[in-house]
């Protein structure tokens, strides 16, 4: 009996899981600033809100518990729209968190592991008579060029452009720029490898990250 019943749970729950995940014909879908054809939030889900500032492309898919905003709050008006942009073919991992305020731009066929974190607002600290949560919260755009990868726990951070084709290992923290067909590890993300049409892959030890000043 109670293998019957665990998986009757388990089939309800798979069926429930498809049926309250967020398309481009559901209710909520129909909020954001553009939800394409194909793509699909994964229920269930952690936060999301002020839809009408994201955007989605084709044949996208953020996986279960993840977390996608825009501003600090709901019903916020910022000053830039779209704030988020996710484009077409895109898997984002389980429990990932996207939380823009300025400008996030992610490009076409990137793909993530899991538990990755993207923002684009930071938190001041430099008055220290005042709590850190009471101080400014400075702001730069991110972007994440097409056919990149993001491994397990990344975390990319205010003014991180990253290129076209890039691998970032997992648990690495991208602080500024990663060129093109590189891959870059550590924190802060640090190239280690780089293509060229003349070498192709080969160690990079002369590439770097330049983190922000």
């Amino acid at each position: 009996m109670d293998s019957l019943i665990a998986g009757w749970v388990t089939s309800r729950w798979e069926d429930w899981q498809f049926t309250a995940s967020i398309t481009n014909s559901t209710a909520r879908g129909k909020k954001f600033k553009q939800f394409g054809d194909g793509s699909l939030i994964a229920f269930p889900w952690v936060t999301i809100y002020n839809e009408h500032y994201i955007e989605i492309g084709t044949d996208t898919m953020l996986g279960p518990y993840c977390a996608l905003s825009a501003g600090m709050m709901p019903g916020q008006e910022c000053v830039t729209s779209p704030v988020v942009r996710i484009g077409d073919r895109c898997l984002i991992g389980r429990g990932s968190g996207i939380v823009g305020h300025l400008a996030i731009e992610i490009g076409n066929d990137v793909w993530t592991g899991h538990h990755v974190y993207i923002t684009d607002q930071n938190h001041g600290y430099q008055d220290v008579t005042r709590p850190i949560s009471q101080q400014t919260q400075p702001e730069e755009p991110v972007r994440i060029g097409d056919g990149s990868w993001l491994g397990t726990g990344t975390v990319v951070l205010p003014g991180a452009q990253v290129g076209r084709h890039v691998a970032v290992g997992a648990n690495s923290v991208v602080t500024g720029k990663l060129p093109d067909y590189c891959v870059a590890v550590g924190a802060p993300a640090r190239v280690i490898r780089q293509y060229s049409a003349d070498s192709g892959w080969t160690p990079a030890q002369e590439f770097a990250s330049q983190p922000n000043t």
